[in-house]
């Protein structure tokens, strides 16, 4: 079996899906690229088990027949040429393969393309179409709030929820949880899904935010086609909790500000924090927030004060500042808002005046003890 490719163009096409093969795998056959030719289509697979990646280019080829190559080797060999056509060579009876180039060749022994894990079939799949810009969007607003905790695996996914009216994506990790809702994009019917952490990162990495994705789903898998590309992930099992339930629905006390000016404040104060609770106190009364961390140990503090429109009884809360950043960071409006209750309960982050009236984003951060 031979092929003949453009280095740079094979080397891209890799890349693309390299990222889903682990560092250590416990099968040998997961380390390496399938290669599978049909009528001089070259479709190149990596998978780890759980996320499985194809992607597609046209090569010269009379021949068909797959093998599995080394993903380092193969990846090592083209980083280092210059755009230029390569030569693939594969002896099907012994594996052997060979790369040839304009001015050298490289052996390296292939493995049995029949060996490569098949992909699972996915049976009464439902489907969506959704633009790269909203998905990519709903990824970037929730993914970093999603959750750690192997003990929890379905708060270690995003939670997807399509209806006919909107669809909505929600982050968690107890602390701190990000709800992102788009009322432009709809789906046939009703479904809940998790999706794995790792295949978001794997869509995020790739999604250009011009394409539209075919996003296909059942109980227990999902398939993203776009370009040239097909991410297929197993869905997290198990039943996401109940967000709603968390979010607090009356929150009188409403602080609204610059989102940069916050956000700076915050990265200043926060350098004295203690290291361990990173704990930032506000302080609001009439129009003015002030910002107030203290690290004991080292005797180390800082306070700043910033003028607001703040709307409320006098108020003294404290926030992981990481969580706090986090969340700010993440928000695209110029001013925004802090809606919250009292001191022992969660504040609601919110854009003031959205560009886009279609995109709803709420993202709620757990308070921690004040020291007094």
């Amino acid at each position: 079996m031979n092929f003949i490719t453009s280095s740079s163009i094979l080397l891209r096409h890799l890349q693309s899906i390299s990222g889903v093969i682990n560092t250590s795998n416990t099968l040998p056959i997961l380390d390496n690229f399938l290669f599978d030719i049909q009528n001089g289509q070259l479709t190149i697979s990596a998978s780890d088990l759980e996320t499985t990646m194809i992607t597609t280019l046209k090569v010269e080829s009379e021949e068909n027949g797959k093998v599995a190559l080394p993903a380092k080797l193969i990846l090592d060999v083209l980083k280092s040429l210059p755009e230029q056509p390569c030569t693939i060579r594969v002896n099907l009876e012994n594996m052997q393969v060979e790369i040839a180039y304009d001015n050298g060749k490289s052996k390296m022994n292939g493995m049995k393309g029949d060996e490569f894990p098949k992909l699972p079939s996915i049976e009464n799949k439902n489907s969506i179409k959704i633009s790269g810009e909203i998905l990519s969007k709903a990824i970037n607003r929730t993914l970093f709030a999603a959750g750690n905790d192997d003990l929890r695996p379905v708060m270690s996914g995003v939670y997807c929820h399509f209806t006919p009216g909107d669809i909505t994506f929600v982050a968690t990790d107890a602390h701190k949880l990000v709800r992102y809702r788009r009322k432009d994009a709809e789906a046939n019917g009703s479904a809940a899904f998790i999706l794995p952490k790792k295949a978001l990162n794997m869509l995020k990495s790739n999604l250009n935010g011009e394409e539209e994705i075919l996003f296909e789903y059942n109980e227990s898998n999902a398939i993203f086609t776009f370009n040239d590309l097909v991410i297929v992930c197993r869905l997290v099992d198990g039943k996401y909790p109940n967000y709603e339930a968390v979010i607090p629905k009356e929150n009188p006390n409403v602080l609204t500000i610059d989102r940069l000016q916050f956000l700076n404040s915050i990265k200043r104060v926060s350098i004295f924090s203690n290291k361990t609770t990173h704990q930032i106190k506000l302080k609001l009364a009439g129009s003015e927030l002030s910002l107030f961390a203290e690290d004991l140990d080292f005797a180390n503090e800082a306070s700043e004060r910033l003028t607001c429109n703040y709307d409320g009884d006098d108020l003294e809360i404290a926030f992981n500042s990481r969580f706090l950043m986090e969340m700010v960071s993440n928000l695209e409006a110029t001013e925004i808002q802090l809606s919250m209750s009292e001191t022992g309960r969660a504040g609601i982050l919110t854009p003031c005046n959205p560009e886009n009236a279609n995109e709803e984003v709420l993202m709620l951060v757990m308070p921690v003890m004040l020291n007094r």
